[in-house]
């Protein structure tokens, strides 16, 4: 997938820079460990995992943005200068479903 990276302030949000994500979850749900993506193709509630994101922890899908269409990310980070040092990277990505409701089992990569 195409990851790129944006911050809870203006500079990336514009107008929609009010602490909230598109579920109405805080930025700070997950000590501000969360992502975006086109819920067509990740439901939000999705649970992934991205090199170099996170420490590898699982992260949940939580939020959307006008640019994040198909195959794409975007991982949130406190600042924008920090958004902005991740750039824009091609990664393999780790989609998370769950089993029978005892765990998260069963990861499929996508690219």
């Amino acid at each position: 997938m195409v990851v790129t990276a944006y911050s809870p302030d203006a500079r990336s949000c514009g107008a929609s820079a009010d602490g909230k994500t598109a579920t109405l979850h805080s930025v700070w749900t997950n000590a501000m460990q969360l992502v975006a993506a086109d819920p067509r193709v990740l439901p939000y509630g999705s649970i992934v995992s991205v090199p170099g994101y996170a420490s590898g922890e699982l992260v949940p899908v939580l939020d959307c943005g006008q640019a994040i269409k198909g195959n794409r990310l975007d991982v949130l980070y406190p600042s924008h200068s920090q958004a902005r040092k991740w750039g824009r990277q091609r990664l393999k990505v780790t989609i998370w479903e769950y089993a029978d409701g005892k765990g998260l089992t069963n990861p499929r990569r996508v690219r």
